[in-house]
């Protein structure tokens, strides 16, 4: 007997009381199969729309997608999304189907369903209903489509997707002909919503056997990131490096936090080094300015996948700076703290980490820099050391207190004292920063 929501189980047994079946079904069956935490819950019923609303009339109700089967109840501020059987018709667009028909058969519903492990259903009272043999596919680690692969990815073809995404997330490994299937039908992604994608791109990046797929799976990213193509197989022919650029680029994304701007930061970090690729005289390989190579191609993936502007700002950053060098010393990080802030120093160590342990550790490894680094870090944070202008002992009333009013002038003052305070040339102290103050003022009088 599994364990399910109460919300669930409450729904269950109030449709079943009504005369109808139900059933909970997809992921949060396959999870809880699994004895992993639970995903949103899906129940699929006998009941049509409209019957399903007056079972819970005295409930929060949403018309979610009557066309399609769907409303959506809100039970104790759980929504759980309730479908009526149902059989569907031609997917034109290769996305949604043109008919939804709906149907008094449990086991026509699953039918339509993508993989096996998420066409398992479940009640109490009837136990597991499992007509595709998804139980045992769950078991042994396996995605497989219902009934022909082609069909089923044509039908939507996010499915290719939402397949690759499940076996980095997983770990399960893609049955042989649906693995055919996705590289057959790969090319239908161009029919899926950018928007799309890039939900199922930053999950797939976030997943624990992400290396595995990106080099597995490389021409189904392509459709939607061609740029992904050049990495593949381009020797970089530097002692620093042990694997090609598309090798180094899944290393360096398993290592990184599975935060999804920082993956995406670090699947793109290198993107820049097959333009930018010189060898020298000893046959040395080099990718001079790579960094900002990369981060003109990063803007156009993550305008093309149509990623928010924090997302894109952000990750185009990292990639800019990834390769950049920080000196292991409070003033060097002062400056970079300053120009940067606290939040993303530390996210580009965290890249620049990944990057590391992507590279050759055994004959150059960084991980004691950035362990300084990381260090030095923490000391001029927790000893509050001033990089920025709200640290300044003084502001702008201060200044005026000395008879400056508000001018491009009293900019000029705080910035020039906080450059100094920074380098440590003078103390972030009062005292201190009014004697500067006033010979700087004296100094521009006398100019």
């Amino acid at each position: 007997m599994l364990k399910i929501p109460l919300q669930a189980d409450k729904a269950l047994k109030m449709l079943n009381a009504a005369g109808y079946e139900a059933y909970i079904v997809g992921g949060i069956v396959r999870n809880s199969l699994m004895g992993l935490d639970r995903s949103d819950i899906d129940i699929t019923t006998s009941a049509t729309p409209r019957q399903t609303a007056q079972v819970f009339s005295d409930y929060h109700v949403i018309e979610t997608g009557l066309s399609h089967g769907t409303v959506t109840v809100h039970i104790d501020h759980t929504p759980l999304e309730i479908t009526t059987y149902r059989t569907e018709s031609t997917y034109s667009d290769n996305r949604h189907p043109d008919n939804v028909i709906f149907t008094a058969s449990l086991q026509e519903d699953c039918a339509r369903r993508d993989f096996t492990m998420n066409s398992v259903c479940y009640n109490p009272s009837t136990g597991l209903v499992d007509y595709y043999g998804g139980r045992q596919d769950i078991q042994n680690k396996i995605i497989r489509c219902v009934g022909d692969a082609n069909i089923r990815f044509s039908e939507d073809a996010l499915r290719i997707l939402r397949a690759v995404r499940f076996a980095a997330v997983l770990g399960f490994e893609i049955e042989e002909k649906t693995k055919q299937a996705i590289f057959a039908n790969a090319h239908l992604l161009k029919n899926i919503s950018a928007e799309r994608i890039y939900v199922e791109l930053q999950k797939l990046l976030c997943g624990k056997n992400v290396k595995k797929i990106l080099l597995e799976y490389t021409e189904v990213l392509a459709v939607f990131m061609p740029e992904i193509m050049a990495l593949k197989g381009f020797e970089q022919h530097n002692y620093h490096h042990i694997y090609d650029v598309l090798e180094h680029t899944a290393v360096a994304v398993e290592n990184t936090p599975p935060v999804p701007q920082l993956r995406l930061a670090a699947l793109l970090h290198d993107f820049g080094k097959p333009a930018t690729f010189t060898m020298d005289e000893n046959g040395v390989g080099h990718f001079y300015g790579h960094g900002n190579v990369s981060e003109e191609i990063a803007k156009k993936i993550l305008r093309r996948l149509k990623a928010s502007n924090d997302d894109y700002h952000l990750i185009s950053r990292l990639v800019k700076y990834h390769d950049t060098f920080i000196e292991p010393n409070e003033k060097s990080v002062r400056r970079r703290l300053n120009r940067h802030g606290e939040e993303f120093i530390r996210l580009l160590l965290l890249l620049k980490r990944a990057d590391n342990a992507g590279q050759n550790t055994q004959d150059f490894d960084r991980t004691q820099e950035y362990n300084t680094l990381e260090q030095l870090i923490n000391t001029v944070v927790e000893q509050q050391q001033c990089f920025s202008l709200k640290q300044l002992a003084v502001n702008g009333s201060d200044l005026v207190a000395l008879g400056i009013p508000p001018s491009k002038e009293m900019g000029t003052i705080l910035n020039t004292l906080l450059e100094k305070v920074i380098n440590g040339e003078i103390p972030n102290e009062k005292p201190a920063l009014t004697d500067e103050i006033n010979r700087i003022r004296q100094q521009n009088n006398v100019l």
